[in-house]
């Protein structure tokens, strides 16, 4: 009964100027709750304020950044990714690797999309998700670059060689959509005062962490406190993500802007919920999680590859939480960034369902590979 008034009321919340907009029942539980922890008395309360700070700090404006020099490049450029993958040939496997192996997944989509429009081969489709990371990547950069320094090129090696070898040998093809144009996700339409007002404490943010990949400690920002701007970029996140009408990426034809808002929102509710399971569990439940999984040793790099055949970021960004807390090997980490496809993988279910299996099963089999001779000959590898 509580969960439909809330549901109920949260349908009904509208704020003026389309400011937030209406909220989605479920998404807003988890918004309210999250900060309902933040704002929590005791231990509690400040281990998620520290949590929520160093997520916000430390991967979401990077997000924000990354995002933006993208989405604005590709706009302002006028440069459509799709149509040069149609007239590269013999180059859209290396092509199709690059786009995946760029953190986040909408270089992966657009090379799915690409293959269901009959643009691209099966192996391009291989070389995108055996490269991609997903949102991941952004998590793995900003705080072990020297572990993304390797995974993001031999994943992109390994993407070209799979996407090669699957169009040299495969034989299995799948019907596609010629000259088919299809809408990964809905479009907004229009620049809101929500984006504008995200975009505000990522600028700061990303000042306070620059300084600590340097090593210099902000303590306060425009006469703020570094944990209150974050809480506030945090907060304002969290209620985009609640009043957001898409799953997880944006439309193409939307703004950088409104693109970079909604899409690093989506990725950090994901950053947040791992850092605090991690957390919580260590600090308030006394699991030495990292103890605990040195006992199943040999068989984690098997389960890490078997967590990435789920669709999604929200689990490959877990496993990355785990690789920078010590919990897991690098081994697994690289298995997991191999096999996983991120959000990638759900247009391509939707799209092509047969070829999402087969093009995942396909990257699986590098994954094993590389991950068990990380294991086997290089255990201590940048753990």
């Amino acid at each position: 009964m509580t969960t439909r008034l809330l549901r109920t009321a949260a349908d009904e919340i509208r704020l003026p100027s389309d400011f937030l907009g209406p909220f989605r029942g479920k998404r807003l539980a988890v918004a309210l709750a999250l900060m309902a922890l933040a704002a929590a008395p005791g231990e509690l309360g400040a281990v998620t304020r520290g949590l929520m700070t160093d997520a916000y700090v430390q991967v979401s404006v990077f997000v924000a950044a990354t995002l933006m020099l993208f989405y604005g490049a590709e706009r302002l450029f006028r440069f459509d990714i799709g149509t040069a993958l149609h007239g590269a040939r013999r180059w859209q496997v290396p092509l199709a690797a690059l786009l995946g192996m760029t953190p986040g997944c909408g270089g992966a989509v657009i090379v799915v999309a690409a293959y269901s429009s009959g643009n691209v081969g099966l192996g391009a489709v291989v070389a995108a998700l055996t490269a991609t990371m997903g949102d991941a990547a952004f998590l793995l950069i900003a705080t072990r670059p020297d572990a993304a320094a390797v995974v993001l090129p031999v994943s992109l090696v390994l993407g070209i060689l799979s996407g090669w070898v699957v169009d040299r040998f495969n034989r299995i093809e799948f019907a596609t959509f010629k000259g088919g144009d299809c809408e990964i996700a809905p479009r907004i339409g229009r620049l809101r005062a929500r984006d504008l007002a995200y975009l505000v404490p990522v600028l700061p943010g990303l000042a306070v962490g620059a300084a600590q990949l340097a090593q210099v400690e902000i303590g306060n920002v425009l006469g703020l406190p570094v944990m209150w701007l974050a809480l506030a970029g945090t907060a304002m996140g969290l209620f985009i993500w609640a009043a957001s009408p898409l799953q997880a990426m944006s439309n193409a034809k939307d703004g950088p802007v409104t693109r970079m808002a909604e899409e690093t929102s989506f990725i950090s509710v994901w950053v947040i919920g791992a850092y605090l399971a991690y957390d919580y569990a260590t600090v308030f439940a006394g699991l030495d999680l990292a103890a605990w999984f040195s006992a199943v040793a040999p068989i984690l790099p098997l389960i890490a590859i078997v967590v990435g055949f789920v669709p999604g970021c929200g689990p490959q960004v877990l496993v990355t939480t785990l690789y920078i807390n010590g919990a897991l090997p690098f081994a697994a980490l690289i298995g997991n960034a191999i096999s996983n496809d991120g959000d990638a993988l759900f247009p391509a279910i939707a799209l092509n369902p047969r070829a999402a299996v087969l093009a995942t099963a396909y990257s699986a089999v590098p994954a094993v590979i590389v991950a068990y001779s990380v294991h086997i000959f290089a255990p201590g590898l940048l753990n």
